[in-house]
């Protein structure tokens, strides 16, 4: 799982060409809009990365303009986002190692997302994929999240052949089928298994491409994961007729 909160080391400060009272702070693959002289090269700090969903605390209030969000269960917090600040990409936040509780030994590396109440931002799911929850995801299906490139040593890629990829703007599905030929199909999305409605678009789309006849045919078990994306999805932004599923 991704370290949503971390402690970091900053590898250098640039100036910021826009903003005499701005600087840019380099983590890692990342990049971080700083207040002038916040921060220094080889200052240990903790780094929030992009889809960061921080909790309702004094230290984080000065977020609450452009970060606030009120989520569909009640819950309440403050969402990180890439943004651009005087025209200079922004990813994350960066905030002295003060936030972390002083009877805490913390070190360059440590994952403090759980210590620091940080969880992933996830968007609301669109009304139409709703659906009657069997309940949650099974656990012998893995769980779509992975690392940031940023965040990976780019020494790992010396010598290697990369493909770029686009990640698609739409929701997490998996089909699942257990007992081979005779199992039968089951659906979820990121994080519930649903019941097959009428109306629940993820088993419309199921049933649209033929999943259980065709993964009957290969009498095993296997799972299919990929995104969802189409109309009534994130704002539809691939502007399609229909629903779509691009497996990974």
């Amino acid at each position: 799982m991704r370290k949503l909160a971390s402690i970091r080391k900053v590898d250098g400060i640039i100036p910021h060409d826009n903003a005499d009272t701005l600087e840019i702070a380099a983590v890692g693959g990342w990049q971080v809009v700083v207040k002038k002289d916040s921060f220094k090269t080889g200052d240990l700090v903790c780094f929030y990365e992009v889809d960061s969903f921080l909790p309702i605390k004094p230290e984080y209030e000065f977020l609450r303009k452009g970060c606030f969000k009120k989520m569909p269960d009640g819950s309440e917090g403050f969402r990180l986002k890439t943004i651009k600040l005087r025209g200079v990409l922004s990813q994350g936040l960066i905030l002295p190692l003060s936030v972390i509780p002083p009877t805490i030994a913390v070190g360059e590396g440590d994952d403090v997302t759980e210590l620091l109440g940080i969880t992933k931002y996830e968007k609301p799911i669109p009304a139409e994929l709703n659906g009657e929850v069997l309940g949650a995801m099974p656990g012998f299906v893995p769980k779509t999240d992975e690392e940031r490139i940023q965040n990976l040593d780019p020494s790992l890629c010396a010598g290697k052949t990369l493909f770029a990829t686009e990640k698609l703007d739409g929701t997490s599905a998996t089909f699942y089928l257990k007992g081979g030929a005779k199992g039968t199909l089951s659906v979820c999305g990121r994080n519930w298994e649903y019941k097959e409605t009428e109306n629940n678009t993820y088993w419309r789309a199921a049933r649209q491409y033929e999943l259980e006849t065709k993964l009957k045919l290969l009498d095993r078990n296997i799972a299919l994961q990929g995104e969802l994306i189409g109309h009534g999805i994130q704002g539809n932004y691939y502007r399609l007729a229909k629903i779509e599923v691009y497996f990974f």
